[in-house]
């Protein structure tokens, strides 16, 4: 059964390249990304894991853990980490599940029968501290994944939890947003002092309230 938005991410224990991992009790009360990979030793997919790797100072300013699926065993992630670093210029130092037996690739529905048999669809699920699934995506296995865009939805979707407010198309950091629809125009004004804009009475903007 696909999984989606909304729903608890499926807890699971799986050998990782930082050993064994409990799912939910490793994500804690932040936020996370798991993201799976055909398999080991693939061209766009080494390319990825050396982003996230750069990236990592990135998502731990926001309290948010990244982790890779792939369907290989350790000791070949082992191999491909060396590979990863070599040739992406990185140091990749989250973990990398192993998942030989497509355990956890099944659990999230990542083995699609549209591909491969075997080897799980490029897919990506942030997690909230509450281990709800915020988001997903599924990338054909040619395309590279843009980790800047996934950063930007990890802002937007923490600006919902924290102020009550939503981002407009195109958002970068620093822009307006959109005051969600449940609050009422006369109540604005205490939530949000830095002012509002009321394009439409149910299009508010207001400037990001966390700067």
């Amino acid at each position: 059964m696909a999984i989606r938005l909304g729903d608890t991410a499926p807890d699971f224990t799986a050998e990782t390249t930082e050993g064994t991992i409990h799912f939910h009790e490793w994500l804690g009360d932040g936020w996370g990304v798991l993201f799976s990979h055909p398999k080991d030793y693939t061209p766009v997919c080494t390319t990825e894991l050396g982003r996230v790797a750069k990236l990592k100072g990135e998502f731990a300013k926001r309290n948010v853990k990244v982790i890779a699926l792939s369907v290989d065993g350790v000791e070949d992630h082992k191999g491909w980490i060396g590979d990863i670093n070599e040739t992406q210029a990185c140091s990749v130092d989250y973990p990398i599940i192993a998942d030989p037996e497509r355990k956890v690739a099944q659990m999230y529905d990542m083995i699609h029968p549209n591909a491969l048999d075997n080897m799980t669809v490029r897919s990506v699920f942030i997690v909230g501290p509450d281990k709800k699934v915020k988001l997903t995506l599924t990338y054909p296995a040619s395309t590279g994944r843009n980790f800047d865009e996934l950063l930007r939805v990890i802002d937007s979707l923490q600006l919902t939890a924290n102020y009550q407010v939503a981002t407009p198309a195109d958002w970068k950091h620093g822009e307006d947003c959109v005051v969600v629809p449940a609050i009422k125009t006369e109540d604005i004004p205490s939530k949000f002092p830095k002012g509002f804009k009321e394009v439409k009475p149910y299009l508010r903007m207001t400037p990001q309230p966390d700067l």
